[in-house]
Formats: C-alpha cells, structure tokens, sequence
C-alpha cells in the first residue's frame, strides 16, 4: 500500500480533520491534501510527527512504498548533492577564467563577445540553481 493511502486511513482511523493533523504538524491543510493524494510527499521530519501524531510505527509508514524510499534517499543524500554543487562551483570558476581569456584574444568580434558573455550568465545561472536547489 502506498503512503499516500496509509496516511489518508491513519487520519481518518484517529478522527481526525486535515485541519487538525495540519495544525498538530505545523503545515497547511492543503499540504496535507496533496500527500493524501499522492501530489507530493511529506519530507521525513513530517512522517516522524505523522507517525507520532497517529501512532504508527515509521516501518508501518513507509514500507511497501517504494517510491517514498527513493524519494526519502534523494532528499538526504547529502554526499551527492554536495559534489554536485562543488563540481557547479569549479566549473563556473575554469569558464570564466576561459570566458576572460578568450575576451581578451576576440576584443574586435562583438558576436563572439556577446555569445561567450552568453556563455557566462548561463554557466552562472547554474551555479545559483544548484545552490538554491541545496536550500
């Protein structure tokens, strides 16, 4: 059974309203909606209050949905997510090193200029979305 269903049958098991989990837990109605219903899962501080709010083993929680797993490995794979970030950094560094030089080499070709000034808010673009992406 999917976690989805399990929180849904443990919130009404409790008697309990969205509202009244929402409250308990810290987060809106809607949120709890959207995980009921398998728009989105709940973060794993969440499952921890869900399974203390409805007195439900964490095993009981999450085992059997596999999706739920994989989605819990991604969010705190911690390892991966910083080497991805580390090697965004030491790439955008080297390219702009590159982007300078190869300016200074070009300085009378405005296309080549432009397109690797293109090149660099891209590379750049990354960088944040990578570092927003770890927040």
């Amino acid at each position: 059974m999917e976690l989805n269903t399990k929180l849904k049958e443990a919130r009404s098991h409790a008697g309990l309203t969205q509202e009244e989990v929402a409250e308990a837990i810290q987060v809106s109605r809607q949120t709890i909606s959207n995980w009921e219903t398998g728009k989105f899962y709940p973060d794993i501080l969440s499952v921890i209050k869900l399974s203390d709010l409805y007195a439900i083993s964490l095993d009981e929680l999450l085992k059997g949905d596999k999706k739920m797993i994989e989605h819990l490995e991604e969010s705190t794979d911690v390892v991966s997510s910083n080497r991805r970030l580390i090697a965004a950094v030491i790439v955008n560094v080297a390219l702009m090193i590159i982007l300078v030089t190869f300016n200074g080499l070009i300085s009378n070709n405005r296309l080549l200029i432009g397109i690797s000034a293109v090149i660099g808010i891209l590379s750049t673009c990354v960088l944040f979305y990578q570092i927003i992406k770890k927040f």
